[in-house]
């Protein structure tokens, strides 16, 4: 099941069923099924606290990914600010819906399995992110 939540933000203004479906599309071409997800859509203040807390981490992003993947059924609490994602689209010069989408399946893209770390491994996951997004716009 995949849910959507607030904290401290409105809801973002997205189409849910269209996009749960489209998440267990992207995540059944990795031979992924769907199992436990949660979105917690929140502020810039939120997503910090969750990273100082849980990543030790002092800093803003716009998502953080918790994974709970057993095997190919993928399950995550995924945080995302979306203070960042509208900062983040202003500065690439893309609508803020097309950034949300991106970050949306960012984080099912590294339930699937796939990481952006290591060298080379950002361009991989761009190329996935693009490939999701272009499934959405069909």
């Amino acid at each position: 099941m995949i849910s959507y939540q607030t904290d401290g933000v409105k809801m973002p203004a997205i189409k849910r069923r269209d996009v749960s479906a489209w998440i267990k599309k992207v995540a059944a071409g990795h031979g992924k099924k769907v199992g436990d997800i949660a979105y917690i859509f929140c502020n810039d203040e939120k997503i910090l606290e969750v990273n100082r807390e849980y990543l030790q981490h002092d800093y803003y992003t716009d998502i953080i990914t918790f994974d709970y993947t057993e095997e190919n059924v993928i399950s995550g609490d995924l945080f995302i600010s979306l203070d960042t994602v509208l900062s983040n689209s202003e500065q690439l010069g893309v609508q803020y819906e097309q950034e949300l989408y991106r970050v949306i399946i960012h984080g099912i893209l590294h339930l699937c399995g796939i990481n952006d770390k290591g060298e080379g491994e950002r361009e991989i996951m761009e190329r996935e992110e693009n490939e999701a997004i272009a499934m959405l716009q069909k």
